[in-house]
C-alpha cells in the first residue's frame, strides 16, 4: 500500500495549490481527481473558460459597435462562428489544464484518477472508471472536494434547453432568448456573453438587486449599464414554475404583489448558487462532521472534526471563490509544517467579470451603517479620467469608505474597466492599513485607470478630488 505524509483530494485551485506547497515543504503528496482532467470546475467548466468567452465576446461586441467610432472600417458582415469560439475556448482550457499537469510533475506530486472516499481516518479507496478500488494511506487529508451548481426543487434540468454553467459554456447556437434565473456573478457573466452575441437576455432574480453580495451602489450602476447594453431584470420575483416544451422553455415568477409573469424563451440558464460537494467522500467513516448546510465543519486552523484531516474551498464556509481557496491551501500546507500563517477573509477581493468589470474588497456601507461603524465616503467617476476618454470605457466609479476618525481604509468598491486589476491595489493597501490619505499621496501613472483610485482616495480625504 502506497503511504503519503498529505493527500489532497480534489485538483481545483484550492487542491493543486495545497499539494503544490505541501510538495514545496518536503511532503511526500498525492491528488486524488475523480475526473481525466485536472483543475477541478474552475479551470475546466467556470473561470477561464467563461473568461475566454466573455473576451470573444467582447471582441465581437467592440467589432459590431465600436470600431468604426474608431476609424476602423470592416467591409462586408460581420459573422459568429460559435463553433470556433468554443473551440478556442476549449484550446484556452486545454493548455491551462496541461499546465497542472506539467506542476504536479515538477513538484513530484502523485496523481490518481478515481472518487477517494475515507475507509478511516488515515486511510482512503480510489475507486476508478473501470470499477478497480486502490487503497492509500494518509498521514495527513485535505479536502477540496468544491461544490456544484446549486437548483431549485421544483426544476428539472435537462442540461439541454434548462442548463446550468457546464452546459451555458457549449451551446451549439446563440440562443434567441435566454432567461436567467438568478442575478449573481455567473449568471450575469455568462448573460453578457449571449447577449453580445446576438441573444435576448431577461434576468430572474429573487432578491431586491442584482449582485446582491456587494456594495448597493455596485448593484444599481451595473443594472443601469446592462440595461443600456439591451439585458432586462425581474428583481423581486421568485420563481413558481420552470418548464420545457419542445424547443420552447417557459418560466413563471410571482413579483412582490403577487403578481405572476411569464417568460418564454429557447433556453433558461438555473444560475441560483452553489452547494459544497462531498458525495461519496465517506465522511462520517473518518469522523469528520458536515453542517446542515452541506459545508465540512472546521475550525480556525481549518482542521475537520478529525485532527489530522483538513478542508477548504467551497466545501467550507466562506466565499466560493477560487482564489480564497488557494489561500487556504496554502495555509494548511504551512499549518502542516508548523508554521504560523495568516489569512485575512476580510481582505478577500470579489470580482464580477461582466464589462464593465465590478471589484471590492472590505466592508460594504450597508455593513458598516448596520454594525454602527462611523465612516466618510470617496467616489470618483471614470468618466473624469482621460485615460477612459480615450479607450471609450467610461461607465462606473470608485468608491472609498474610510474610517471617519482614523482614515484607514475600511472598504473600497469599484465598477469600471479593468478593475478585476485595479482591485489589488486596494487589497495591497488595507493589508497594511493605508489610510485615503495615504493612497492619495501616492503617485500615479498618468493617464491610467487606477488615478480613479487616487482620486477617491482624495474625495474621502475632506473632498478634495482634483478632477471632478
Amino acid at each position: 500500500m502506497n503511504s503519503f505524509d498529505v493527500v489532497v483530494i480534489g485538483s481545483g485551485p484550492g487542491g493543486y495549490v495545497a499539494a503544490i506547497r505541501c510538495a514545496q515543504l518536503g511532503f511526500n503528496t498525492a491528488i486524488i481527481e475523480k475526473y481525466n482532467s485536472l483543475g477541478g470546475t474552475c479551470l475546466n467548466v467556470g473561470c477561464i473558460p467563461s473568461k475566454a468567452l466573455l473576451d470573444s465576446s467582447h471582441h465581437y461586441h467592440d467589432a459590431v459597435k465600436h470600431f468604426t467610432e474608431h476609424g476602423i472600417e470592416i467591409s462586408g458582415e460581420i459573422k459568429i462562428d460559435l463553433e470556433k469560439m468554443i473551440a478556442r475556448k476549449t484550446a484556452v482550457v486545454d493548455q491551462t489544464v496541461g499546465g497542472i499537469n506539467f506542476l504536479m510533475n515538477k513538484n513530484k506530486i502523485t496523481v490518481f484518477e478515481g472518487v477517494g472516499s475515507f475507509e478511516d481516518k488515515t486511510h482512503i479507496n480510489i475507486t476508478k472508471n473501470d470499477g478497480s478500488v486502490e487503497k492509500i494511506e494518509a498521514k495527513n487529508t485535505i479536502i477540496a472536494t468544491g461544490s456544484k451548481p446549486s437548483s431549485l426543487p421544483f426544476i428539472n434540468i435537462d442540461k439541454e434547453r434548462i442548463i446550468t454553467s457546464t452546459e451555458a459554456l457549449k451551446l451549439k447556437e446563440v440562443p434567441k432568448h435566454l432567461i436567467v434565473i438568478g442575478g449573481g456573478v455567473i449568471g450575469l457573466e455568462l448573460g453578457q456573453v449571449y447577449l453580445r452575441l446576438g441573444a435576448q437576455v431577461s434576468v430572474v432574480e429573487y432578491l431586491d438587486r442584482i449582485i446582491p453580495g456587494m456594495d448597493s451602489a455596485l448593484s444599481k450602476e451595473l443594472t443601469k449599464v446592462l440595461k443600456k447594453q439591451g439585458m432586462k431584470f425581474y428583481t423581486s420575483h421568485k420563481v413558481k414554475l420552470v418548464e420545457r416544451s419542445g424547443d420552447q422553455v417557459t418560466v413563471q415568477a410571482e413579483n412582490a404583489k403577487g403578481e405572476i409573469i411569464t417568460l418564454e424563451g429557447d433556453y433558461s440558464l438555473v444560475s441560483v448558487g452553489r452547494r459544497p460537494y462531498t458525495d461519496g467522500l465517506n465522511a462520517d467513516k473518518a469522523g469528520v462532521k458536515i453542517n446542515e448546510r452541506g459545508q465540512i465543519e472546521v475550525n480556525e486552523h481549518l482542521q475537520t472534526t478529525t485532527s489530522n484531516i483538513y478542508a477548504i474551498g467551497d466545501v467550507v464556509k466562506g466565499a466560493m471563490l477560487a482564489h480564497k481557496a488557494e489561500e487556504e491551501g496554502v495555509f494548511v500546507a504551512e499549518v502542516l509544517a508548523g508554521q504560523k500563517p495568516h489569512i485575512n477573509y476580510n481582505l478577500i477581493p470579489g470580482v464580477v467579470y461582466t464589462w464593465p468589470e465590478v471589484a471590492a474588497v472590505g466592508k460594504t456601507e450597508e455593513q458598516l451603517k448596520e454594525a454602527g461603524i462611523e465612516f466618510k465616503a470617496g467616489s470618483f467617476p471614470f468618466k473624469a479620467l482621460g485615460r477612459s476618454r480615450a479607450s471609450g470605457d467610461t461607465d462606473g466609479f470608485v468608491k472609498i469608505l474610510a474610517d471617519a476618525k482614523t482614515d484607514e481604509v475600511l472598504g473600497v468598491h469599484m465598477i469600471g474597466a479593468r478593475t478585476a486589476d485595479l482591485i489589488a491595489e486596494a487589497v495591497t493597501a488595507m493589508e497594511f492599513k493605508a489610510s485615503a490619505e495615504d493612497i492619495s499621496r501616492m503617485s500615479h501613472a498618468h493617464p491610467t485607470y487606477s488615478e480613479a483610485i487616487k482620486e477617491a482616495a482624495l474625495a474621502a480625504t475632506e473632498n478634495r478630488a482634483l478632477h471632478i
